[in-house]
């Protein structure tokens, strides 16, 4: 099966003048060079935007209002926060913009820290992303699924736990199917549903803006939206901003999918600079639609905002709403799952995890083995029980990698300061990041140190695994004994390889040239 052998390519289209004589040196090179299996390059700008509005849109808007609000202890503050926590994702999308084009490597933070600091603190990022922080992610995003689809039926009371449960592991379940099958039909679902999503907030936005032309905004007047129904402290504050960002978290999930955008260098920076401030100012509106039309008490007491909304101001149409959300959430599940198997592709590939993870489908080109273990780990954190407390945590830990992935970068302008950039940010930009990220995590561990200690015995457990699995290189002859039938099995019941270099990259690209050696090839794997 070694795509080396194959004369045809079953991962390209086939052109449709190939078998015709061969007589220009297009077709002489097309013919030499060997066809191979690869990652395609499919995600274009379009599917690149809705891909970082997809994964920034899921079940957050609906579900972090509740929490912003409670931690903020009024009206005004609250939408402070939304916005400022835009802001704050802007200026690390702008920092991730510049590592993307500089370490084009799929897996987001987890390559930029490996490249940077080393395999143990890469490690210990993708240690608690793929224990905790994404199948906790999925398993919520899920579960607000299930609940808003199962709402209509049970509308005086909680849909049952086993109903939900089951509706989201077949959720999960089905979007797996649909990423292991096609990486463009994977897209085209996300292309889809984020404009559904959109659509959905749209109609939230211009029914509040429409009470607010009726008159109906003496709650977001200032002398009102400011008027505390309780004394928030600092610690309180960084917690409302940690709620926020669990809404905004997928911000930098493109870089993630870099070696799958086509001309990463033109289109992953675009995507950032349109997406960001989209989002920003959707989930601004959102809340000020909110609170134009529920008070403070109405909005903490509900568990479906979004539901109470349409409840409260749509009549007949209020089965709108959940329809919505769950079109909202759907599409967010997607994109979740096609990124996160990445990071396991990435981290399978660095020799952090099984080399099965880093293997992709002969015809499909498809991460099946990674996909695989985000959907059953995804599905375990589902059994475990109510994942809605987890939040905290996994916004924790989000923050705590976003904080050592920029000042990363701030260490490697350092130490590589002739290393060709095409994007460079202003240095105010990562230090103000960066000092805005000590406030946040230092004032949280303050006001919740059980939560924030959890989340880094999480990431810290990962050290005594990366030194017995990772760092550990002779171990017996049985592990590699059964290491390597349970590849061989792998494969043969997936029907994976290892995906091969594009030879017409390998010999032209000029990635992570050094300015002072201008004849220097890629210093690394594409």
């Amino acid at each position: 099966m070694d795509g080396a052998e194959r004369k045809r390519s079953v991962c390209a289209k086939p052109e449709p003048e190939a078998q015709q004589s061969i007589t220009t040196d297009r077709e002489v090179k097309r013919d030499t060079i060997p066809e191979r299996v690869t990652l395609k390059k499919e995600i274009g700008l379009l599917s690149a935007c809705t891909i970082i509005i997809g994964n920034i849109i899921g079940s957050g808007i609906f579900i972090s209002p509740k929490g912003v609000l409670e931690h903020s202890g009024s009206v005004g503050l609250a939408l402070v926060v939304w916005m400022l926590g835009g802001c704050i994702a802007a200026l690390g999308s702008l920092c991730y913009a510049e590592l993307g084009v500089t370490i084009p490597k799929s897996g987001g933070d987890y390559s930029y820290v490996t490249e940077i600091f080393g395999d143990l603190v890469g490690f210990l990022l993708l240690w608690s992303a793929v224990l905790i922080m994404y199948p906790t992610t999925l398993a919520v995003i899920a579960l607000t699924f299930s609940n808003y689809v199962l709402q209509p039926a049970f509308p005086n009371c909680v849909p049952p736990y086993m109903a939900t449960r089951m509706l989201s592991a077949t959720c999960i379940l089905f979007l797996t199917w649909v990423n292991c099958f096609s990486v463009r039909l994977a897209t085209r679902i996300q292309d889809i549903f984020t404009v559904g999503k959109l659509l959905a907030l749209g109609l939230i936005i211009a029914v509040g803006l429409l009470q607010i032309y009726k008159g109906d905004y003496e709650g977001l007047t200032p002398q009102v939206a400011f008027e505390f129904y309780k004394t928030p402290s600092v610690g309180q504050i960084a917690l409302a901003f940690l709620q926020a960002s669990f809404a905004f978290s997928g911000w930098n999930f493109l870089n993630y999918v870099t070696e799958e955008v086509v001309d990463p260098r033109r289109n992953l920076p675009r995507a950032i600079y349109i997406s960001i401030p989209l989002v920003t100012c959707v989930y601004t509106l959102t809340n000020i639609a909110y609170f134009s039309s529920m008070s403070p008490e109405e909005l903490l007491a509900s568990n479906a905002v979004a539901v109470t909304f349409g409840e409260k101001l749509l009549g007949m149409f209020s089965t709108l709403m959940p329809i919505s959300v769950a079109l909202s959430t759907f599409g967010g599940i997607n994109g979740y799952l096609f990124t996160s198997s990445r990071l396991c592709f990435s981290g399978a590939r660095e020799g952090h995890l099984p080399s099965l993870l880093a293997m992709i489908h002969f015809k499909s080109c498809t991460p099946i083995p990674a996909l695989l273990v985000c959907c059953t780990a995804t599905i375990v954190i589902l059994c475990i029980g109510e994942t809605h407390n987890l939040i905290n945590y996994v916004s924790f830990i989000n923050y705590l990698s976003y904080g050592v992935t920029i000042a990363g970068l701030l260490y490697y302008r350092w130490k590589k300061p002739n290393l060709y950039r095409p994007i460079k940010v202003s240095l105010l930009v990562p230090l103000c990041y960066l000092m805005f990220w000590a406030l946040l995590l230092g004032f949280s561990l303050h006001s919740e140190p059980v939560v924030c200690g959890v989340g880094l015995v999480i990431m810290l457990t990962g050290v005594p695994v990366y030194f017995l699995v990772v760092y550990w290189k002779n171990k017996p002859k049985c592990v590699y004994d059964f290491t390597e039938w349970a590849t061989y099995l792998g494969q043969r019941v997936f029907f994976v390889v290892f995906p091969h270099i594009d030879p017409t990259e390998a010999t032209t690209s000029s990635k992570w040239n050094d300015k002072s050696s201008v004849t220097s090839t890629a210093a690394g794997p594409v």
